[in-house]
Order: structure tokens, then C-alpha cells, then sequence
């Protein structure tokens, strides 16, 4: 175990998978005098749990502990830090996505409409994940798992290799802030005890009595209208749709006019 000196006296962290902290092949490190009952991949399960519950601001080692019903010391038997759990919690949650199998002959458009809509869903389902993606090297085994499976994917498209990166960044950055704000707008309205659209509804009512709002929500009318959609999740849903078949047809005009100038 490592107390907070020896963590104060370190130079700074990469990643809890580059240090020698967290074994691919899990499970919690050896030695004596380590409480009962816990072990990491069931430290992790609860730190998910909290996660979802209460929020990445909310989150604490001392939180952890009693929600394991254990002392914060004995957690740090099992990781050196909160950072490093964080990141084993990341990795967990990225097990959960479904990913086309390497040897599936589906066609590409299918296979990454469905990657792009299993990230999104993972970001709505665990809006904590999001900063922590963006905090975090994200190279657990998951996260390697999904990002080999994008990127065979983009392969099967024809891009170019010097292309691909940027067919990847454009599709699933668009999926990341996508969700994320999904994500986060789901978590306001619940923490309002509204639904979505009784919130939206609560929100579109104070823009409209704006007059320095007026000419905005006059212009963004027929937009919204011409969108179509009942409820906050239908309109959601056609945006997403729209967006994602818009970025699927570029690659393919991309393909078309690499083959034309090859």
C-alpha cells in the first residue's frame, strides 16, 4: 500500500495502465493484510455505481469506502489514488458497448452507424464519462477494444490511410459532444425533477419573453419546425440521424474523389 507521502513525492502520472498498477488481466494486487471482502473489480462496480448516482463532482474516496462499508484506507489497498480508480472505472464502462466483430461482413456504413450509436449511448448512460475521457489517456483494454474496432472499420471505407484519422475524428468527436451534451442535459432535467420536455418547454418559455432573445428564437422557429419531432428525445433523434448520415456521405465522397485522382 502506498501512503500519501510516497503519492506526494511522485512525479507526475501517465496512466494507471502504463505504471504497472492495473493488470490487463485484472484482479487485485498480492500481498498480506488486505481487508476481506473487496476486491477491485468490485471496488470498480461501485465506483460506476456512485458515479451514475451522484456525479464525478460528488465523488470521494470517503464516499467509496462507505459505500463498501469498508474504511477509505482499505480501498488503497487495492488502487494508490482516486485518479487511478477513475480511470479503472472508464475503462469498465467502455466494456459495455457492443462492437462488430472483426470477421463481420457487414457492410462499413452499418458497422459504424452502429459503433457511433453505442458511443452515444454509453455518454447519455454515464455522463461522467465524458471529462474523464478527456481528462485520461483512455488506454485501458475497452478502450483499445472499441478504438480497433473504429478504426478496422474505417479501413473497410477505402479513405486513404492519410484520411482515416480524420474520418475518425470527425464522426465520433461529433458522436462525443453529441452525447456528452445529451448526456448533461438529461442530468439537468432530471436533478429539476422535470422530464425533458417539461423542461425544455420551462426553458423556451423564459427564452421567448427575452427581448434580447426575440430575433433568435424568431429565426430558429422555422428550423425547428421544418425539423419535425413531438417530444425532445424525436427532435434529438432526427438531428442525430441527419448529422450522421451527413458525415457517412462525405466519406463516401471522399472515397469517390480520392479513386478519381488516383
Amino acid at each position: 500500500m502506498v501512503n500519501a507521502a510516497q503519492r506526494a513525492g511522485r512525479p507526475a502520472r501517465t496512466s494507471v495502465w502504463l505504471e504497472g498498477k492495473a493488470p490487463r488481466g485484472g484482479g487485485a494486487r498480492g500481498g498480506g493484510g488486505q481487508p476481506s471482502g473487496l476486491d477491485r473489480g468490485r471496488i470498480t462496480e461501485a465506483t460506476v455505481r456512485l458515479l451514475d448516482a451522484e456525479g464525478l463532482a460528488r465523488f470521494s474516496m470517503r464516499r467509496l469506502a462507505t459505500e463498501l462499508n469498508v474504511t477509505a484506507m482499505s480501498v488503497y489497498w487495492y488502487v494508490d489514488t482516486k485518479d487511478d480508480l477513475l480511470e479503472l472505472a472508464l475503462d469498465a464502462v467502455f466494456g459495455e458497448m457492443r462492437l462488430p466483430a472483426a470477421d463481420s461482413d457487414q457492410d462499413w456504413r452499418d458497422q459504424l452507424r452502429a459503433l457511433a450509436t453505442e458511443y452515444r449511448t454509453l455518454l447519455v448512460r454515464h455522463p461522467w464519462l465524458s471529462p474523464l475521457a478527456g481528462t485520461f489517456l483512455n488506454i485501458g483494454p475497452h478502450s483499445i477494444d472499441f478504438s480497433l474496432a473504429v478504426q478496422r472499420v474505417i479501413r473497410l471505407t477505402g479513405l486513404p490511410a492519410h484520411g482515416q484519422t480524420g474520418a475518425i475524428s470527425a464522426v465520433f468527436q461529433f458522436v462525443y459532444g453529441f452525447g456528452t451534451i445529451e448526456g448533461h442535459f438529461i442530468a439537468r432535467c432530471a436533478a429539476a425533477g422535470m422530464s425533458q420536455d417539461e423542461y425544455f418547454r420551462h426553458a423556451m418559455g423564459a427564452v421567448t419573453r427575452s427581448p434580447e432573445l426575440s430575433e433568435v428564437v424568431h429565426r430558429s422557429a422555422a428550423l425547428v419546425q421544418a425539423r419535425g419531432g413531438d417530444t425532445v428525445e424525436e427532435m434529438r433523434e432526427r438531428d442525430f440521424t441527419f448529422a450522421l448520415e451527413t458525415l457517412v456521405a462525405g466519406i463516401e465522397a471522399m472515397v469517390a474523389r480520392n479513386r478519381r485522382g488516383s
